[in-house]
């Protein structure tokens, strides 16, 4: 998958439309979350279907389904902003709930907040209506080191 995804990468590029990121992701296709950059910033949206619903009762996102949509939004972010040369992979995330995530697409912008030449640090940021109330953030570490690259692990 990771050479289909570097594939797409070079298309989306090529054709400045950073969706096609999504395609190559089965994961991102079945949650529905895409990156989009219509408004000049890369965001990342996760598209409300009810599967995403944890509590029935109030009705509230699933915890889970925000922390991967976290993940993938600095995903995308590495992608399109930096020149990774391989696919990221995760270390860590560590995900903070700040409020429930009711019934309505959720929107996430990432940042990297430091990057050396094997890991980068990203934060990431959810929210629904308003930018300033956000639902969850999260700091997550990638391992960016091409495959052809000697580790020192």
């Amino acid at each position: 998958m990771s050479g289909d995804l570097m594939k797409r990468l070079a298309e989306a590029r090529k054709n400045s439309n950073v969706a096609l990121l999504a395609e190559a992701i089965p994961y991102a296709k079945w949650m529905r979350i895409a990156p989009e950059n219509g408004t000049g910033e890369l965001l990342t949206r996760m598209r409300y279907h009810d599967e995403l619903i944890g509590n029935t009762f109030l009705p509230a996102i699933h915890g889970g389904t925000l922390g991967a949509m976290l993940e993938m939004a600095a995903i995308f972010h590495l992608l399109w902003e930096t020149e990774t040369p391989t696919v990221p992979k995760i270390v860590n995330i560590t995900v903070d709930y700040l409020r429930s995530a009711g019934p309505r697409d959720v929107i996430a912008s990432a940042k990297v907040t430091k990057q050396g030449r094997r890991m980068v640090n990203v934060f990431a940021e959810a929210w629904q209506d308003d930018r300033s109330r956000p639902v969850a953030s999260a700091s997550a570490h990638f391992l960016v080191q091409s495959d052809d690259e000697p580790s020192a692990l």
